[in-house]
């Protein structure tokens, strides 16, 4: 329901039973919301009201306000939304009037948008699946390794332009063996990108390593070649050159490779490169997850393409890859007894997944074109409001859209981008906050950081008045118009009570 929609709602208190009947057919959800004079709500009127009222032989054209009626259920304009599902619950109802602080209607909750959440990214399984899942069944290869396991791992390093790949139980763990076959040992230093999941460094911690976090710059939302340059002075001084950079490609769109890689092969550091949220992505032509010396990539639910929890971890260097399966399956040593020599890890993906992760790797282009139209309809139909940017797609890069991102501008953007957050959860519509930098994270406090520049933390701002909206491949036109009728309301709604 957009501000046009919810307003055609509203009815004075003088206005007239005929009238009534005229506006809710008109309208058609049943519901109008009758206002005081001052604006506040004095009551609701539904069409069984107006039956009541024709079989007791109202006239048509007595008030709206002077018919019987009970005070108005309402939801306070800060309540969660769990409160007006209970309030919808307990009083039978299927409109709920939304009012702010002084009592005057802002939106209106309907039970049909609460019971047909849209997410943000919902896995989209097709057709594919099945069959590679039911020929696991079939021929009860179930456990961890199989035919779908090697399948996938030579599919994918195909698709991604790499040599060589391992099939993880997910990216986290792909992301843990990468920083140890870079080496990476206790004390050691490692460079990540700040803005990004926490997944991203955790792995540092795993190995006992102390994290130092790289700013993003404003042409990509990725890491920012000027931070890292200094990070690296930094550390020559402090003589300690990281053991890896982790460099993260953001929401479906590569960094700056032809910037930052010269940087870090003159300081002789390897890249690992997260990708994991950027499968199917390229960078002047070249995939996305294929540049560094070791490259990961995550299959968990809400990712382009998933295999329910997953992840690969990929290389052009086959001794890599090879090690990365040994440490993955508990470091057994070729015998015929069980014999360990170093610490390994359970971290193989299974053969039922693998199949899914196939039939998924077919339709890969199709699942980037979706997500691609998904943020052109939002582009298109936000293209008259001010006060905000898309995430930039730079020349050369190739984005995945794997979520629709975009920044509130202005000195009240970060209350304004909580205002739309506000509105579309009321609506059963999940967004979320752009990730918050791994340096304001209280696990990461004290780590240190290096911003854009002196004075320009990118990566901070973007979090205060980043927004994500729902991209998952498979929304339907019906519910991409349901997110833009919303936040149509919420821009349009900045200045006036319809955001509060």
């Amino acid at each position: 329901m957009n501000a046009a929609e919810f307003r055609a709602l509203c009815v004075p208190a003088a206005c007239n039973v005929h009238d009534a009947l005229q506006r809710l057919n008109e309208t058609g959800r049943g519901i109008l919301l009758v206002l005081a004079p001052d604006g506040t709500l004095r009551r609701t009127l539904t069409d069984g009201d107006l039956r009541r009222a024709a079989l007791q032989h109202v006239d048509e054209h007595t008030a709206v306000a002077d018919l019987p009626h009970a005070p108005p259920i309402t939801l306070d304009h800060a309540a969660p939304l769990a409160q007006a599902v209970a309030l919808l619950d307990q009083h039978q109802i299927d409109h709920l009037p939304v009012v702010d602080a002084a009592g005057r209607p802002v939106d209106i909750v309907l039970r049909r948008e609460l019971t047909q959440r849209i997410w943000l990214s919902s896995p989209h399984l097709g057709d594919e699946e099945t069959t590679f899942v039911e020929e696991a069944f079939r021929t009860n290869w179930i456990a961890p390794l199989g035919p779908h396991v090697d399948g996938f791992e030579r599919e994918l390093a195909a698709a991604c332009g790499v040599g060589h790949a391992a099939a993880l139980s997910s990216g986290t763990a792909a992301l843990h063996l990468g920083l140890l076959l870079l080496g990476v040992q206790p004390g050691d230093t490692v460079f990540c990108s700040s803005l990004t999941f926490v997944a991203s460094c955790n792995p540092v911690l795993y190995c006992g390593a102390r994290p130092v976090f790289i700013d993003s710059e404003p042409g990509s939302w990725n890491m920012s070649p000027a931070a890292l340059e200094r990070a690296f002075d930094w550390a020559r001084r402090e003589n300690r050159l990281p053991r890896c950079v982790v460099l993260v490609n953001l929401y479906g769109q590569s960094a700056d490779m032809d910037a930052l890689l010269p940087i870090c092969e003159r300081h002789g550091v390897p890249v690992l490169e997260d990708a994991a949220e950027s499968l199917g992505a390229t960078y002047k032509g070249r995939p996305s997850g294929s540049f560094g010396r070791v490259g990961v990539y995550s299959f968990n639910g809400n990712k382009i393409i998933t295999t329910s929890g997953g992840g690969m971890l990929v290389s052009d260097d086959e001794a890599l890859v090879q090690r990365a399966r040994k440490l993955s399956t508990q470091a057994r040593e070729p015998a015929p007894h069980y014999e360990h020599t170093e610490v390994g890890f359970n971290y193989r993906m299974s053969n039922v997944l693998a199949g899914i992760g196939r039939g998924q790797l077919r339709v890969l282009p199709q699942r980037v074109q979706q997500r691609r139209a998904v943020f052109e309809a939002y582009r298109a139909a936000l293209a008259g409001v001010e006060g905000y940017a898309w995430m930039p797609e730079p020349a050369g890069s190739f984005s995945t859209r794997w979520l629709t991102c975009l920044v509130l501008r202005g000195a009240d953007a970060a209350a304004r981008r909580d205002a739309i957050l506000r509105q579309l959860e009321r609506h059963s519509i999940e967004a979320r906050p752009v990730w918050k930098p791994m340096h304001l994270q209280p696990l990461y406090d004290g780590a240190p950081y290096f911003a854009h520049r002196e004075g320009e933390d990118v990566s901070a701002g973007l979090f205060e008045a980043g927004l994500c909206l729902p991209s998952g491949s498979n929304l339907t036109p019906e519910q991409i118009e349901r997110v833009i009728g919303q936040l149509h309301r919420a821009f349009a709604g900045a200045g006036s009570h319809a955001l509060v």
